[in-house]
């Protein structure tokens, strides 16, 4: 099974999820040093691109291992959108999604995210600038089943953005309500999936193994796999998942001592990207319960190695910590599934004033939707 995206081969079938202060450069190498397949950028906000903010600018950097440039856009209107695009082709980007399906109630209360796909025309007037400025690079959607249980977007959204021209649709399958609580729907993938038959599905929510990913495959027949909180703390689930889609067996989750070799090897990416030690060592932080969620190294150890403020603080404390617990410590049976990142909701959606009653409305919601940081 190999999907294709436009011109884009993607073996294994396997697509890096958008994570906003994660999915950076350095995060991106190391996932893919696992094994194949689409690794996707921090998502980038199309008016602050076409601003010129220089966060942004810096967000387009790509590391000498990344063929295939992908970049994931924001943006609430066709025009600004349009302007964003022609600037990432400026950049030489391979592949472009956009993102439709934030839940984040700063984006869904001005409309945007996966606010937007509720008004129908806008959605296919931002979709259809995007491919038409984007010529032959491949242009994605990503979003979510609906801002809740009574207001369903994906169907429709998923049929106009397959009219349009975009080369897949991806579905996290949550409502944006759920936030990240709750279960995916994989059933909704499977919908989605006889509906669009002319381009392909990818499916989205609670792949945290390769038995999980194997299993939505199974049960929905997407195409394709989008791999996000599952990865936190554990760039192998690419290589885990590219046996179990080759028919190879699975390794087991690595021992201690080889978490700490890739949490070292993780904090230098970051200090070579940012090119600065501290700043590498503190976005590392955030990273450190993820990787040992489930080893049985105590929270004072947890919390000690996340205020760490160089690689050599980082690295005594890693080795001190080994010689406590023991290299050859293995994850408890059980752990494997520990959800990693966001994991609160669910919380009522907060809409524009009367967004529901004005789902025909093609006009953009106002400027300040369109402005938010990249990232996130």
């Amino acid at each position: 099974m190999t999907l294709q995206i436009g011109p884009l081969v993607v073996d294994p079938p396997v697509v890096l999820a958008p994570m906003a202060g994660v999915t950076n450069s350095a995060f991106r190498t190391l996932c893919r040093s696992y094994g194949a397949g689409l690794y996707v950028s921090e998502m980038v906000s199309a008016r602050a691109l076409v601003e010129g903010s220089d966060r942004t600018q810096r967000m387009l950097t790509f590391g000498p291992d990344e063929d295939v440039r992908s970049i994931q856009l924001y943006g609430v209107d066709p025009a600004v959108v349009g302007r964003a695009v022609d600037i990432l082709l400026d950049h030489g980007v391979d592949h472009i999604d956009l993102n439709m399906g934030c839940p984040v109630p700063k984006v869904t209360k001005l409309g945007g995210g996966a606010a937007l796909p509720m008004h129908r025309v806008l959605f296919r007037d931002i979709v259809r600038t995007a491919v038409r400025n984007a010529g032959d690079i491949p242009v994605t959607v990503k979003m979510r089943i609906g801002v809740d249980d009574v207001s369903s977007t994906y169907v429709d959204a998923g049929r106009v953005a397959a009219d349009e021209g975009v080369a897949a649709v991806a579905l996290h399958a949550r409502t944006a309500e759920q936030l990240y609580s709750g279960h995916s729907n994989w059933s909704a993938i499977s919908h989605l999936k006889s509906v669009v038959t002319d381009i392909p599905v990818l499916g989205n929510g609670d792949i945290w193994v390769a038995e999980d990913g194997m299993a939505m495959i199974d049960e929905t027949g997407c195409d394709g796999l989008v791999v996000g909180r599952g990865c936190l703390g554990k760039p192998w689930l690419f290589r885990d998942l590219a046996d179990a889609h080759a028919g190879r067996p699975v390794p087991p989750p690595p021992r201690l001592g080889e978490v700490v070799v890739v949490m070292k090897r993780h904090v230098r990416l970051l200090a070579d990207r940012l090119a600065d030690e501290f700043l590498g060592v503190r976005d590392f932080r955030k990273h450190v319960s993820w990787y040992l969620a489930g080893y049985p190294v105590g929270g004072v150890a947890r919390r000690d190695l996340a205020q760490t403020s160089s690689l050599a603080e980082l690295d005594g404390m890693l080795e001190a910590m080994l010689d406590r617990v023991g290299r050859d410590t293995a994850l408890p049976p059980g752990s494997e599934r520990i959800a990693r990142g966001h994991t609160h909701g669910p919380r009522r959606v907060t809409l524009p004033h009367g967004w529901r009653e004005s789902a025909l409305d093609p006009t953009p919601p106002p400027a300040e939707a369109d402005a938010l940081v990249s990232g996130g």
